[in-house]
């Protein structure tokens, strides 16, 4: 998705010299007010107002997609931890009316045109095939930017969002049509490596990607996974081999 008002890259001209400044009120933590901070100048949040964007994450996926060209007209596209819908936003400007987009989340999530979101937790036994009733059929692509709340534990933090990113995977398997992709975010760290090695027997390509959006601050990576070859596919593969 191009943006007219500059590369996804652009933070619209912000000035590191007229930063802002947070003081320490009542029951306001010092944590908070570094937080706040950030965010009061954060040029992506600033960004993400002037254009509408529920999100700063919004970027994110806008990078992503103008590097890889993930998302097309016409796709089905299923978020999953949605709110507040950012990527929705994005996804829905691309597939078009032509396309379908499902967000998924715990949370109630703010009505938005062209997204059909579902208050349900996607480990529901229930969850894939309502969906891909939603959907009118199997998902070209499964998103999902979900983050465990993080303990301050660097380890426990990163074991706690491989695991979202794991099963989250195993979701997509259920969903995604021949050809599907997986986006999810991860940290950078060890532990990953089962996961990789799992996404690399189902899909035929899996990189690592971390968009400029993403604090340079950051741990916080994306792994792409494209080309989904089902179970019967790739037995199918095998006896032809």
């Amino acid at each position: 998705m191009s943006d007219r008002r500059g590369g996804a890259g652009s933070t619209g001209g912000v000035r590191g010299d007229l930063k802002q400044r947070v003081k320490t009120g009542r029951g306001r933590t010092l944590s908070q007010k570094r937080w706040l901070e950030r965010q009061l100048n954060d040029p992506y949040v600033a960004r993400a107002k002037r254009e509408g964007y529920r999100s700063r994450a919004a970027y994110k996926l806008i990078e992503i997609n103008e590097r890889y060209k993930l998302l097309k007209p016409g796709q089905r596209v299923v978020d999953l931890g949605a709110a507040p819908g950012g990527w929705s936003q994005v996804a829905a400007r691309i597939v078009g009316a032509m396309g379908r987009v499902v967000g998924i989340d715990l949370l109630e999530i703010e009505p938005m045109a062209g997204v059909e979101f579902i208050t349900l937790d996607f480990l529901d036994p229930e969850a894939p095939a309502k969906l891909t009733a939603m959907l009118g059929g199997p998902a070209d692509i499964v998103l999902s930017d979900m983050a465990a709340n993080a303990t301050g534990h660097k380890k426990t933090d990163h074991l706690r969002i491989i695991g979202l990113a794991e099963t989250a995977a195993e979701f997509a398997r259920e969903i995604l049509g021949p050809g599907g992709a997986y986006l999810a975010k991860v940290l950078q760290g060890g532990t990953e490596n089962a996961l990789l090695a799992d996404l690399k027997r189902d899909f035929t390509a899996v990189r690592h990607v971390k968009p400029a959006a993403s604090r340079s601050d950051s741990s916080e990576l994306y792994v792409l996974a494209t080309g989904y070859r089902s179970a019967s596919a790739r037995a199918a593969a095998a006896d032809e081999a």
